[in-house]
């Protein structure tokens, strides 16, 4: 940001009052209004296909969207942020659904993604565990050996691009 550019301190105090949205009074103070305001315009097809569009390709989970869309709710004066957090269990639970009915799986956004790691991580470690257990030693001795004698290996002249050769 440009320094000589910036808003000086008390500017915002110069404006008309009331010039913004929020700073007015809201237009829906009930949350059963709210409720039906928001279901009526996700239920809009352009809507539902933008949401939609943001968890399938965006990879956005149901939280964030929900928020975007009380937030922007609150910025334009339609509800308070009182409201809008009475609200937000609801239209959660009506995109998600909404996603799931269209054959998606969306993300909740409300478990902690390290935290998923670490259990996916202990969940592949305990397997592998248990597989281990499972094999008989008598394939392992087997396998051993089948495997050609370390002399061979050893013994075999390298032809790579970075061997000497003989000289």
């Amino acid at each position: 940001m440009d320094m000589f550019n910036a808003p000086i301190p008390g500017q915002s105090l110069t404006t008309e009052p009331k010039g913004f949205p929020w700073e007015r009074p809201p237009e829906i103070v009930d949350p059963e209004e709210a409720i039906q305001f928001h279901l009526a315009r996700l239920s809009e097809p352009a809507t539902l296909d933008a949401i939609l569009d943001m968890i399938e390709i965006h990879e956005l989970d149901v939280k964030t969207i929900t928020s975007g869309i009380l937030r922007g709710a609150v910025a334009g004066g339609m509800h308070t942020i009182d409201v809008a957090l009475l609200v937000a269990p609801v239209i959660h639970e009506f995109i998600k659904q909404g996603a799931i009915a269209f054959g998606l799986n969306p993300e909740d956004g409300f478990e902690d993604k390290e935290e998923k790691a670490e259990y996916a991580r202990v969940k592949k470690a305990s397997l592998t565990k248990k597989m281990l257990k499972e094999m008989s030693p008598k394939v392992a001795v087997e396998e051993l050996q089948e495997a050609p004698p370390m002399e061979q290996v050893a013994t075999e002249k390298p032809n790579g691009l970075m061997s000497r050769g003989d000289r």
